[in-house]
């Protein structure tokens, strides 16, 4: 009978405070010839922490939170803290990485950020392209979005007209050309896709709306 007590208890006890870990949350980091470029910047959304060489996950909405989520904190924990740099966002995977016949899509541009405050993540500067926020488009497949920084040394640093009609095909090495700006100081990268091509989208009125899992804890 104490047996049979203390079982029922324990069970009891696990039954109230015991909960089932939902591992259907994978964090994927980039394969390797994707993670080349990842070189120490850190890029934090909410909820996600660090992205910097990942996959977006497929869950909890996270493909679809990311099109509307504002700027990332932007860090580089090696910025020298008297230095000036610029940050720059492109999609290089327009309109797709088998087809990117509108490289480069330029998501956010920046300059005059101090290093003192991209140190902390603070990107404070004059943006030149203030910040788009991923969208890949449906049946479009996985996109890139590369992150540079680059030592600025005391230019100054503007848009042609032309590249200020269109934030598609940009010749981002013609503009880094003509500044003279060589190898990034930093440069990372994560990859999502459309969240409608996520097999775990529901169309609304079919199912429940609800999210299915849960982040699982890295």
């Amino acid at each position: 009978m104490r047996l049979a007590m203390a079982a029922l208890l324990l069970g009891l006890t696990l039954g109230v405070t015991g909960e089932k870990e939902d591992d259907s949350c994978v964090y994927e980091a980039l394969p390797d010839s994707d993670a080349v470029l990842c070189k120490g910047l850190e890029v934090f959304y909410p909820e996600l922490e660090n992205v910097g060489c990942m996959i977006i996950p497929d869950c909890n909405d996270y493909r679809k939170k990311i099109t509307h989520w504002p700027h990332p904190i932007v860090r580089f924990p090696k910025a020298v803290e008297d230095a000036t740099y610029i940050l720059m966002m492109v999609d290089p995977d327009t309109p797709s990485r088998s087809s990117p016949t509108t490289r480069f899509w330029r998501h956010w541009l920046v300059t005059n950020i101090k290093g003192f405050n991209l140190k902390k993540g603070k990107i404070e500067g004059k943006e030149l392209s203030d910040y788009q926020p991923p969208s890949p488009p449906s049946q479009s497949g996985f996109h890139r979005y590369q992150f540079f920084v680059f030592l600025q040394e005391g230019k100054a640093i503007s848009l042609l007209r032309q590249e200020n009609k269109t934030r598609g095909s940009w010749k981002m090495e013609r503009f880094l050309n003509r500044f003279h700006l060589n190898e990034p100081e930093t440069s990372t990268q994560f990859m999502t896709q459309n969240y409608q091509d996520s097999p775990n989208f529901h169309v609304p009125g079919e199912g429940s709306s609800e999210p299915r899992d849960r982040t699982k804890q890295r």
